[in-house]
Order: C-alpha cells, then sequence, then structure tokens
C-alpha cells in the first residue's frame, strides 16, 4: 500500500524544521524577558477534562481516544440502537487528545497550587488537535505557543501580554494590528438587546462574522432563537459600526457592559504606550467563541496577508473553578506558529542564515584518511564549525552529490599528503575554487 499522511498533518523537512525553531525561540525569547517560565502538560487528558470547556462547536472538534481492551462488549445494546454520539462517546472513550493548551494549564494550576507562586506566569509551546476541515492555514495538527498568568485580576497583565505580541512579532518582521475587545461589553449588548438567555448563542454568531459575513450572522442569530429585533437592531449595529463613544452612550443602563467599556479604556490607553510596530484597534465584532472568555479578548492579525488571525485570547475568571479552584482570574494569549510561519514564508521575511547553515564535508580517501578527516573534525565541532565525514570510500562524485544533495558549500579533502598538515585543502564547490586553510581559517570562512 502506498504510504500517505493523515489529512490535515505535514511531514517537516529539516529546512521547515530549522524556520519554526527560529520563531520559537523568538517568542521564547519574548516570554521569557518578561518573567514567564516554561511547563509541559501531556499529549493527552481525560476526557472529561476537556469536554464542555469550549462549548457545543468546539466539542465536536475534540479528538477522542479510544478505551483499551474489548469495551464494546460492555455497552448495552440499546445505547448502540439509539445511536447518540454524545452518550456512546463517553462509553467508548475515556481520554482525549488536548484541543489546546489553556484548559489543561487550568487543569495543572489546580493540581499543583501548593508548589506554585501566584501570580503564576508560564509558557507552552506544545501540539494540539482538532478534528476541523483542513484548509489553508487550518490544520488538524498544529503548534499553540501560549503564555498565561493566573492568581491576578489586575488589568496590568492584559498590558503585559500586548506587549509581548508587539515585541514578538517586532523582532520577527512582522507588521501587525492587534484587535481588542471584552466580552463584558458584548454582554452588555445582549442586555440591551433583551437577550442575556441567548449569550452564547449569541457571541457563536459573531464569531462567525469573518467567515459567513453580515447575512450569515443574522442567519445564525435567527436560527438560535434570538428575536426577530434584536438580531434587526444588531444588524444595523453591525452596517454603522460601533465606537467606544458610542457604546458608552448605548451601554449607560448596563452595569456590566459599562464595567467592560471601562475595562477597555484602560487596556487601550496603557497599552498604546510604548508600542513598537503593532497597531492597536478596538472592534466590537471580535467574540472568541470559547465560553471560558469573561473580560478583554484579543486577536491579532498580520498586516498584507489574507490568512486569518496569527494570535489570539483573553481573560477568564473561573476557569480553574471547574476543577475546583475558585476566584482564581487569569488572563493569557495563544501565537499561531503555523500561521506566523506562512506569514514570513510569504513576506519573506525568515532571515537567509536560518534555513542556510553553512556546512563543511570532509571526503572519505580511505580508513587511514578518514580516521585523519575525524580527527579534523573533532576539532572544529568543539570551536563551533558545523562539518561531517562522509562515511563510505565512495567515488568522489558520489561524494560531491551528497554534498550537493545536502546543500554542503564546502568540501575537505584530506589525502595521505596531508595526514600530518596543520592546513587543508578546501575547495569551494559552487566556484570551484580551492585553498589551504587551518581550523581558524575554516571557521572564518563559514562564518
Amino acid at each position: 500500500m502506498k504510504p500517505s499522511l493523515a489529512k490535515g498533518t505535514r511531514d517537516f523537512s529539516s529546512a521547515d524544521v530549522q524556520k519554526r525553531q527560529y520563531i520559537m525561540n523568538v517568542l521564547r525569547d519574548a516570554f521569557e524577558l518578561r518573567g514567564y517560565d516554561p511547563i509541559e502538560t501531556p499529549s493527552f487528558e481525560n476526557i472529561e477534562t476537556l469536554t464542555g470547556k469550549y462549548g457545543e462547536e468546539g466539542d465536536r472538534l475534540i479528538f477522542k481516544i479510544l478505551r483499551s481492551g474489548d469495551f464494546s462488549s460492555k455497552i448495552p445494546q440499546e445505547l448502540w440502537d439509539e445511536k447518540n454520539p454524545k452518550t456512546l462517546a463517553t462509553k467508548v472513550a475515556d481520554k482525549a487528545l488536548r484541543y489546546d493548551l489553556t484548559v489543561p494549564f487550568a487543569r495543572y494550576v489546580v493540581q499543583h497550587q501548593n508548589e506554585l507562586a501566584f501570580p503564576f506566569k508560564r509558557y507552552q509551546m506544545q501540539p494540539v488537535w482538532r478534528a476541523d476541515r483542513p484548509q489553508k492555514g487550518r490544520f488538524r495538527e498544529f503548534y499553540q505557543c501560549d503564555a498565561d498568568v493566573v492568581g491576578s485580576d489586575s488589568l496590568w497583565q492584559e498590558v503585559e501580554l500586548i506587549h509581548i505580541y508587539d515585541a514578538a512579532f517586532t523582532s520577527l518582521g512582522l507588521k501587525t494590528t492587534v484587535k481588542l475587545n471584552n466580552r463584558k461589553i458584548l454582554a452588555g449588548m445582549a442586555e440591551v438587546l433583551g437577550i442575556s438567555e441567548h449569550f452564547i448563542a449569541f457571541t457563536v454568531a459573531i464569531d462567525k462574522l469573518d467567515k459567513v459575513g453580515i447575512e450569515g450572522v443574522v442567519k445564525e442569530m435567527l436560527s438560535q432563537n434570538i428575536s426577530e429585533h434584536a438580531t434587526t437592531t444588531f444588524q444595523g449595529w453591525l452596517n454603522n459600526g460601533l465606537t467606544l463613544d458610542a457604546l458608552s452612550h448605548l451601554l449607560q443602563d448596563s452595569e456590566e457592559g459599562k464595567l467592560g467599556l471601562e475595562e477597555m479604556n484602560f487596556v487601550f490607553q496603557q497599552s498604546s504606550l510604548g508600542m513598537r510596530s503593532a497597531k492597536l484597534e478596538f472592534d466590537f465584532t471580535l467574540a472568541r467563541g470559547l465560553n471560558y472568555y469573561t473580560g478583554t479578548i484579543f486577536e491579532v492579525t498580520a498586516d498584507g496577508v489574507a490568512i486569518g488571525s496569527i494570535g489570539g485570547g483573553g481573560r477568564y475568571a473561573d476557569l480553574t473553578s471547574i476543577f475546583g479552584m475558585k476566584d482564581t482570574s487569569g488572563v493569557g494569549i495563544s501565537f499561531g506558529l503555523d500561521r506566523i510561519y506562512m506569514c514570513l514564508e510569504e513576506l519573506g521575511l525568515f532571515p537567509v542564515a536560518v534555513a542556510d547553515q553553512k556546512a563543511i564535508l570532509f571526503a572519505n580517501f580511505g580508513r587511514e584518511e578518514s580516521a585523519a578527516a575525524y580527527r579534523w573534525i573533532q576539532q572544529l565541532t568543539s570551536i563551533g564549525v558545523r562539518a561531517e565525514l562522509y562515511p563510505d570510500s565512495s567515488k568522489l562524485k558520489k561524494q560531491f552529490d551528497f554534498a550537493d544533495k545536502k546543500g554542503i558549500p564546502f568540501l575537505a579533502l584530506i589525502g595521505t599528503q596531508e595526514m600530518t598538515s596543520d592546513k587543508i585543502p578546501v575547495k569551494n564547490l559552487a566556484t570551484g575554487v580551492q585553498e589551504l586553510y587551518d581550523a581558524q581559517g575554516i571557521k572564518a570562512l563559514l562564518s
């Protein structure tokens, strides 16, 4: 059978991995400079840890893992006959691949709360899985790079995370727009519309705006039994737009809405100070469909690239309470590694040196010559030079072809006469020029 990849997954070449590591190193620096420490959590969790945290749509996208052993014989026939996927899921699966890094992080905090210093700041860069429909910039397996702080209600944490976005994307050379909103503002809008009982359906519908447009949002709201009057009013807001000043008047009778505006104005004003390259933009249609967000929400887009968001996150006031730890607020952001990669590639922003690490190959002319070559390799690698020996005493053309295919620009040629010399012949495979070099000369040549 011809091998193939599962849909929504990818292989990565050495050049791909080097570029991805470059991005992660930039993010790591941005996190650590602000006092965030790394953690890791397992790739799969108990299914009850994940389900019910992302809304109905999110739950459908969780990859579930079948129970071990003969689980099917223990399921009553009537459950099979009902064909109810929700009921069957709990019977056939007891674990699931993580959907994001935030819920596992909340579980981690609760389990390790006695060992942590609060506010606890962590970053995490690991793969997550979603049973989504694959498309450009959307995969079923992808990396998230998150930074969260839990144990503080201070809005200065939001400001700090916005500046981490700004610092990281500036270092990567990306011009970005950081969009901001507050879930309390959305709750105030729902209150004014008289649809507070439909708040989750309301935010889920808004979250689809970029995909389905205004008409699609209207259709979604009506399908969720949101009144025609409320839907028509909100459609007018979408058509005309709402500024913070306009919302200040609109939400004057909503205490929650006014609190959201107060938080939004603080975060917006303080974040504007010291920004390096990112633009800040208030967007009342930003909803971030995940149910656990309760305050400020973020989304980042790259200027000049039509690829969707490359980062997002927000404040969650009670996420840890689902695991028994109450009154512990948190806020976090996520970087979409794969989409950032695509942006840098499309805009030509990867430094040439990232995937072009110069190296030298030592030709193999036989047992004694290769032993001498290996001594040189030991010396060169000890001073930071990338060097390797062709392992077999093959025809020189084959060794040249190997170097060409690997993109190695220099070939060292140690024959019988050079075995005891302090300088060896090195051939530039692009120009054909061959000169003698000592170890430091080779290092300078490859720098």
